[in-house]
């Protein structure tokens, strides 16, 4: 498959510059954009974003979901702040190449790593070394060669994005492709996820194709990702030749959905179905894994007013057929829990929740569901759990938006639940609970200037069964106390 890889990349590279089809002199258009916020976040019992988490329930940010623990049952405030600049130098409409910066302060007051300062803007001292580089490519036209349809190239760092607020957000080494044969757009990838050691087959690549089309009122969609990990986890350093991980794994994601307008309602559907297998060199058990999402969001404008619902299904995980990790370690089995690829952001990209959900107010750095994790599969901001949700919203003023919602919470973890970890009598045996909670939300919107927004926003969720916490010492089911957040974001956008 490497070599695969490598020669359509050199195929198309050598059709791109096989011949001279813009021979008209090229005049360069520098631009630059990018963004500088500040937000607040104050709550309790909400966990910070991106707690890394395996199949279901949690494994850090253990302070937040641990009865006695320092933060449990106790308000937590800190600031935060990020800015991105993009440049985009632009040499006519069949060349680009664009490099995308990233800066952060996880914490106003931070204290500052001795050597990796990345995400310590807000050091009191300041002068950090927090600049990240996000993006790097280059955009091309291709000669058409016969083909009678427009084709470009992307070829760098660049976003792996598919319905990245359920399925895939990441940023990574890869060739992109854009075929415009209309009505349909059709869009091959490929991604180099990890190369290892480069005499040694312990590659992850990532292969994929997203087409697209347009018909009527409606962007209508369906897509395939194949991740080829000869490595799972994926490394987190390069080992010595010849050694590898016991696991590896082989997963698909498909997906269908559509995006559109019915007379007077706005629409958006999403399907997804994960399947594969995580595999043992040492002939311990495979694991099969087999999951599904669906999502459909119905909203409906009047006047100055917006109604809507959304109503999520994600299956969820066998508690006696696997653990936390999924791996193949000798006892698990099947995992259908609807899971995510590794580093997916979509946990904290979800947005439609400020509790239990990542909330896009303060992007996506709070929310007890969020779930990330860079190396393996996880079951990113929806899975093990369902839920329907009514909102409303009504434009005060030309730049003033409120806005009203209540959702349910489900667990569908069996035998177990996804975030509590609640025991029977015999302080062993899992309790397999339905009701997460419920929560209500109130989002402010200001505009301030044009480039200039402010947002105010705050939740509160009742704790249901499925939240209870075990504490083995004293053998009995702890309920934490109501979560609550109020969180703020100012953003100054060019």
């Amino acid at each position: 498959m490497r070599k695969f890889a490598f020669l359509c990349f050199t195929g198309l590279l050598i059709l791109a510059f096989g011949a001279i089809v813009y021979a008209q002199e090229p005049k360069l258009d520098f631009k630059a954009s990018g963004f500088i916020d500040a937000q607040t976040l104050w709550y309790r019992n909400v966990t910070p974003g991106n707690p890394a988490s395996g199949i279901y329930g949690t494994t850090v940010a253990a302070d937040y979901r641990t009865p006695g623990a320092a933060a449990y049952d106790k308000s937590v405030a800190y600031l935060e702040t990020r800015a991105r600049l993009r440049f985009d130098a632009v040499m006519g409409k069949e060349l680009s190449g664009t490099i995308f910066f990233e800066m952060d302060s996880s914490r106003w007051g931070e204290v500052s790593p001795a050597a990796d300062q990345r995400n310590g803007l807000g050091y009191f001292a300041g002068d950090r070394g927090a600049l990240e580089i996000k993006n790097v490519y280059i955009d091309f036209g291709l000669p058409y060669f016969g083909i009678p349809a427009p084709m470009t190239m992307r070829v760098g760092l660049q976003p792996l994005g598919i319905r990245p607020n359920m399925l895939v957000y990441t940023d990574g080494m890869g060739v992109t492709l854009g075929i415009k044969a209309d009505p349909v757009t059709i869009a091959p990838l490929w991604f180099k996820a990890l190369e290892g050691r480069d005499a040694t087959a312990d590659d992850v690549d990532v292969y994929g194709l997203h087409l697209s089309a347009k018909v009527e009122a409606f962007t209508l969609g369906a897509y395939g990702l194949f991740y080829d990990m000869k490595s799972y986890p994926f490394f987190t350093a390069v080992p010595a030749y010849g050694t590898v991980t016991d696991n590896y794994a082989e997963m698909w994601w498909l997906g269908l959905y559509a995006d559109g307008k019915a007379g007077p309602v706005n629409l958006n559907f999403d399907f997804i179905y994960d399947d594969g297998r995580v595999k043992s060199r040492s002939n311990l058990r495979s694991v099969d894994y087999r999951g599904w999402a669906t999502r459909l969001k119905v909203d409906y404008p009047w006047e100055k007013f917006n109604f809507g619902f959304v109503g999520m299904y994600a299956s969820g995980a066998d508690t006696r057929k696997t653990d936390s990790t999924g791996y193949a370690n000798g006892t698990n089995r099947e995992v259908k829990s609807f899971v995510v690829p590794p580093a997916s952001e979509a946990g904290a990209i979800y947005g439609e929740s400020l509790v239990l959900y990542s909330s896009w107010v303060d992007r996506g750095d709070s929310g007890i569901g969020d779930s990330l994790n860079y190396t393996a599969m996880c079951r990113g901001p929806i899975g093990g759990t369902w839920m329907a949700k009514f909102y409303g919203s009504y434009k005060v003023t030309p730049d003033y938006k409120v806005t009203l919602g209540a959702m349910y919470i489900g667990d569908t973890t069996k035998n177990g639940n996804t975030f509590g970890t609640a025991r029977k009598a015999d302080g062993v045996t899992l309790t397999d609970d339905k009701t997460v909670g419920w929560e209500f939300d109130i989002w402010n919107e200001i505009q301030i200037y044009k480039n200039l927004k402010y947002t105010i926003a705050g939740g509160i969720m009742t704790v249901g069964d499925a939240l209870r916490f075990y504490q083995s010492a004293a053998n009995v089911k702890d309920k934490p106390r109501t979560p609550w957040i109020i969180t703020t974001n100012l953003t100054y956008n060019f």
